[in-house]
């Protein structure tokens, strides 16, 4: 008797267990993982509509607080006042009609209006792609990466015409920081509505991008309309680039299917 109020004391003043825990418990395990790197037009800048807020059925969204949680539009928080819906909620649908088992987790790490020197390994941005991915890494393995960007690039000659060479500097130190080999890499073209002076030699850079990096390919924007600024997709332009997406990643591994 004496031993069992004993342990009911001791019980009494132990710590309750901590509310992270509890939470961390029901976080998803065995996720696909795919990083979201890039300036606006893969943080996303589309209308949200009723659809964007509808959660898929396994696929999740590393958010601000690095917890997962139901990938709904707006996936990315760079710019919380603008940021929309992305491409990346339809790529994943589209995975999954190929592996409807899958568990995708999508890593949003896209900030508007940078360029790619700003996305150096030596820099913020990279750094902090780079700590997503590894946090997100314990919740599953790193399947592929998805960038779009070139918009800040297409301004002057030297950037345009360099575009793909230092991109490629970028993505390979990318895939040794992060440990994943020749890792699939897609490419989208920025909008061919962009008017900028060097738009369209970026357009040809991205598109030779395959000749550079291993293991990766590109996605045109031909036909994709524009929110009504000249810069930005809009919503459906949004869901048919990620389909775009979807299909260049399947070309790039065909064991998908059987993952």
């Amino acid at each position: 008797m004496f031993r069992l109020r004993l342990l009911a004391l001791v019980l009494a003043f132990l710590p309750a267990v901590p509310a992270q825990v509890a939470e961390s418990a029901d976080q998803p395990r065995n996720l696909e993982l795919f990083l979201l790197i890039g300036q606006s037009n893969m943080a996303g800048r589309g209308q949200v509509e009723a659809q964007d807020r509808e959660p898929i059925r396994g696929v999740y969204v590393l958010n601000r607080e690095m917890k997962w949680a139901p990938a709904v539009d707006p996936l990315h928080f760079d710019k919380p006042e603008i940021a929309g819906t992305g491409l990346a909620r339809t790529f994943a649908r589209y995975l999954l009609r190929q592996n409807p088992k899958a568990l995708i987790g999508l890593i949003p790490a896209a900030f508007g209006g940078t360029s790619l020197d700003q996305w150096a390994p030596a820099g913020e941005l990279y750094q902090n792609a780079v700590r997503r991915a590894r946090e997100a890494a314990k919740s599953g393995r790193l399947r592929g990466i998805l960038w779009h960007q070139g918009e800040a690039d297409s301004g002057k000659e030297e950037n345009a015409k360099s575009y793909r060479q230092r991109f490629a500097a970028m993505i390979r130190q990318l895939r040794q920081d992060l440990g994943a080999g020749d890792i699939p890499v897609v490419v989208g073209q920025i909008g061919e509505f962009y008017r900028a002076p060097f738009a369209r030699t970026v357009q040809e850079e991205q598109a030779l991008v395959p000749l550079t990096v291993p293991r990766s390919a590109f996605v045109s924007s031909a036909g994709l309309g524009h929110k009504g600024d000249g810069v930005h997709f809009d919503s459906a332009a949004l869901r048919e680039l990620g389909r775009r997406y979807a299909h260049a990643y399947l070309s790039l591994d065909p064991d998908w299917e059987g993952k």
